[in-house]
């Protein structure tokens, strides 16, 4: 049976390669037309040879429209590979049924019933789940807002051609639109001139949350309802919300200012402020279309008496608004019962709340217990199907958004803080105020005398200095948002670069300054180096052990304390082997600090778009944790464009979603296991060669300079992409680089080496001078999902990595020794990683990675002439330096643009 499906599976792929194929060609045909259309004969010709590997005469050719027709032509072939997938999908589930698809909640539910787990046991477990994407707005969105808009009517246009009864006019009339459409995107251009402001890049994850998600919610509810069906069991286990997991949303959008100094009080607070209208109008539509589907007469129902005496008093209660609503839909009760809602809601949003209570919702949970009370009378009427089809959404929508839309989380750096407290205690006339150079023993004796006092430092309004304003500033509009719509709006206040205990108590006095600290938001320590990631266990046991935390748990009760892991700073630090292994590690000795203190741990997953930081395929993500870390509560960051790749399309995004959802309840039911010992030596040892060697190259003296002469690194740092700066503080060193920029720079000269760098030597290592242990790691790596996952990502990355590419951007090194030394440490390692994962993996890469090696051979000949430009362009722009600014600038913007048509082909930024 297995063998079966592994062969029909293998059967559907390639068919699916061979539709991408035929609809790319399809594509490429009407893009082809509309240039020659617009007397592009020359560039029409080259881009239709774009798969076939011939020679191209580019001679007189403009660089940027070579440029930018390339890069549209990769575009349309991730559109038809986004739609191949979406079909490959729907067809294995029609042939080999839903649990084929792996992740799905079907095949979670299989895997959950072999192993003995009865229904009730699953039953219980769905409702405790809670999960918690958080849309961020990193600098890694290379695409426009209005370019990514033309690739949504694109797609529309792509599915429509599936529909096989179109008539040839028809089609004809479907490829004029598809002509127009590209047109459009040839005149409007990919790059941003001018950098995006918050205000663009808080629109762009608005749009997600009103008008993608709500919707990808009904959709995913639907896919776990048919797999509880799928497998037979009970539905009445599965009927209501409440039996529901729960699914929240955060952002970082207008709350994430570490090293961002853009994001001021007051965009804070508009920003919350937008959330909560964004919430309350998805409400306020979803009660209009409900109240719609409510046409139940008086005379043929029988509507229960107390419902009816409940009409009345909210009609009563609300005076002429109310008679306005009850008469608009005479003789129609539970019309009436939502269009009193509806005025209620109104009030809500309208902020009058000089009504009283009765006529307007205080909080999500009183509109809650309304919508119930309208589901009960209709389980009484006998319509639970009218129930379940249009009360039932409405209910899920207020779980997931309530009137806050998305948890706004609260960032900033712990140094940044040391210095806000330093201004504020100079400002209070303390003598020795440099708190910065206070050692841990009287940071923690200082901040322990201050917490048992009530008073603040300072009079409200008093200035101390641009940090410490700017710190009280934004908490105190997160006080006054609190104090008049609760605390559902505000997530986490999160502490980037947490090294010790103090870092996170200093928090809670800028929380008592602004009259906060009785609230208890969640203070969560960023684990972000391998320093870090190895002392955060002592730290967060220090933290729940201290008496703030301690008597918060006897107050609270069920206490769950987050803890948010960094995978791209780690990375930076140490290669992504050792990033993994100790974050890995670091879940592990956590999770068993919150075991002793009776807390449950919440890990927040700082991930990026690429491997590198963290990317890769949610469900095996989830699979690849230590088994028995996952509570059933995660968060994890969408960051820049992997929030287009993976929600732009509502297919898509209920894929992800349910993956997200599936897999950590998959994982919130595996056990702990007892440590492997062997494993566990021969993985730290693995690491500890692994980092030494990337520590090698890092450490070389001129490996700075190196660095900067072979990738496109200063372009990044002029580039439109976001609007966070490149560095934290504006230095130039590695350590004040931004991850994203450093992921992002080596990828486009192909070097790729943050993805796999120092694993091939220390594989290598094992192989040569310890056989044993590397046949012990090619048994694991078919049985530990943690292995196998990462070597699998590992491999990617060397796939996608191009010695040919890195020697001529190597050649760009103008110290000869340097680039000889360097380059020899990098292709070296190269040539060993690829050889050891293929042997660790058992059989020859051709074999196992059809898919990925066809993507990259229908990229490969536009790749190569894009790199070709870019380093000609570099050395041109960076030989003129200051010498002619306007022509330097102009040679910028074709950077920028090469930069963002790479990024398109390599599917990824930073």
């Amino acid at each position: 049976m297995k063998l079966h499906t592994e062969l029909e599976k293998n059967t559907l792929e390639l068919e699916g390669l061979q539709k991408i194929r035929t609809d790319y060609d399809y594509l490429l045909a009407a893009f082809k037309e509309m240039l020659q259309s617009l007397g592009e004969e020359k560039l029409a010709e080259v881009i239709s040879l774009g798969q076939n590997g011939a020679d191209r005469d580019l001679s007189g050719m403009s660089d940027r429209k070579l440029a930018q027709a390339i890069g549209i032509s990769f575009e349309l072939l991730n559109l038809v590979e986004e739609n191949a997938a979406t079909q490959f999908r729907r067809k294995t589930e029609t042939r080999l049924g839903p649990d084929s698809t792996r992740g799905s909640w079907a095949e979670t539910f299989r895997v959950w019933k072999s192993m003995g787990i009865s229904e009730k046991k699953m039953a219980d477990l769905l409702p405790t789940i809670q999960v918690m994407p958080v849309l961020t707005a990193h600098p890694t969105e290379a695409k426009r807002l209005t370019v990514l808009d033309i690739h949504r009517e694109l797609y529309i246009l792509l599915v429509k051609l599936e529909n096989p009864l179109w008539s040839d006019s028809e089609r004809e009339q479907i490829k004029d639109d598809l002509k127009c459409v590209l047109e459009r995107w040839w005149r409007t251009g990919e790059i941003y001139l001018q950098k995006p402001r918050l205000e663009d890049e808080r629109s762009n994850v608005m749009h997600y949350f009103e008008n993608v998600f709500p919707e990808t919610l009904r959709l995913t509810d639907q896919r776990l309802k048919d797999a509880w069906n799928y497998m037979g069991f009970s539905a009445e286990y599965l009927q209501w919300p409440e039996h529901y997991p729960k699914l929240r949303f955060g952002s970082w959008v207008g709350g994430d200012r570490d090293g961002h100094p853009f994001v001021t009080p007051e965009f804070t607070a508009s920003t919350l402020q937008l959330h909560r209208e964004g919430a309350l109008k998805i409400l306020r539509k979803e009660l209009v279309e409900l109240a719609r589907k409510l046409s139940f007469s008086e005379f043929i129902n029988e509507i229960p008496q107390k419902f009816i005496s409940q009409i009345r008093d909210w009609t009563s209660d609300l005076g002429e608004q109310g008679q306005k609503a009850v008469e608009r839909n005479a003789s129609e009760p539970l019309r009436q019962y939502v269009n009193l809602m509806i005025a209620k809601l109104d009030n809500t949003i309208e902020e009058r709340f000089d009504l009283g209570d009765k006529c307007y919702y205080r909080n999500p949970m009183a509109m809650s217990e309304d919508l119930r009370q309208l589901r009960n009378t209709l389980i009484t009427l006998r319509a639970e199907q009218v129930a379940k089809k249009h009360v039932f959404p409405i209910e899920r929508i207020l779980d997931c958004f309530g009137f806050h839309l998305a948890k706004l989380d609260i960032r900033q750096n712990s140094a940044y803080h040391e210095i806000a407290l330093s201004q504020i205690l100079k400002a209070s006339g303390f003598s020795d105020f440099d708190y910065p150079s206070w050692d841990e023993e009287k940071r923690l004796e200082f901040i322990q005398g201050e917490l048992l006092i009530n008073r603040p430092f300072l009079l409200p309004g008093r200035p101390c200095g641009p940090e410490a304003d700017n710190v009280l500033g934004y908490f105190l509009e997160v006080k006054k948002y609190i104090d008049k719509y609760g605390e559902d709006g505000i997530g986490s206040i999160i502490v980037s670069m947490t090294r010790s205990l103090s870092d996170l108590l200093v928090v809670f006095l800028f929380l008592r300054e602004v009259g906060l600290k009785e609230v208890r938001l969640p203070v969560v320590p960023l684990l972000e180096t391998i320093d870090d990631l190895i002392a955060g266990p002592k730290i967060l046991e220090s933290f729940l052990d201290h008496a703030l935390v301690r008597e918060q748990r006897e107050i609270q009760g069920g206490l769950v304390q987050e803890v948010m892991l960094g995978y791209s700073d780690s990375n930076k630090d140490g290669g992504i082997l050792t990033s993994r292994w100790n974050i890995y590690k670091a879940e592990e000795r956590l999770s068993e600090v919150g075991e002793k203190f009776g807390v449950k741990m919440r890990f927040f997953h700082g991930r990026g778009g690429t491997i590198s930081r963290g990317g890769g395929k949610i469900h095996r993500f989830l699979e690849s944790m230590p088994p028995g870390s996952v509570s059933g509560q995660i968060k994890m960051t969408i960051q820049g464009e992997t929030i287009a790749n993976q929600f732009a399309n509502r297919l898509n995004a209920t894929y992800n979603l349910e993956m997200f959802l599936s897999g950590t309840a998959r994982q919130a039911l595996t056990e702990k296991e007892s440590i492997d010992v062997r494993r566990y030596t021969i993985m730290d040892e693995l690491v500890a060669t692994a980092r030494k060697n990337y520590r090698e190259l890092l450490d070389h003296p001129k490996f700075i300079e190196f660095y900067g002469q072979v990738t496109p690194i200063d372009v990044l740092e002029q580039s439109k992409i976001g609007s966070r700066p490149a560095r934290r503080t504006g230095q130039r060193s590695l350590s004040d680089l931004r991850s994203i920029p450093w992921v992002f720079s080596w990828n486009q000269s192909r070097f790729n080496l943050t993805g796999w760098f120092g694993t091939g030597a220390a594989l290598h290592h094992f192989k040569k001078n310890k056989p044993e242990d590397f046949a012990y790691l090619k048994q694991l790596a078919e049985e530990w999902p943690f292995l196998k996952f990462g070597l699998i990502q590992i491999e990617t990355n060397v796939l996608n990595s191009d010695p040919k590419i890195m020697r001529m951007y190597a050649d760009m090194a103008q110290n000869p020794s340097v680039r000889e030394q360097l380059l020899k440490l990098i292709l070296d390692d190269y040539q060993l990683c690829n050889t050891a994962i293929e042997n660790l993996l058992g059989s020859p890469v051709n074999e196992r990675r059809l898919s990925r090696l066809e993507n990259h051979k229908l990229r490969k000949d536009s790749m190569d002439i894009l790199h070709s430009l870019q380093v000609r362009s570099l050395i041109h722009w960076r030989e003129m330096g200051e010498s002619d600014t306007k022509k330097s600038h102009e040679r910028l913007l074709n950077l920028l643009l090469l930069v963002n048509t790479l990024a398109g082909g390599l599917k990824n930024t930073g």
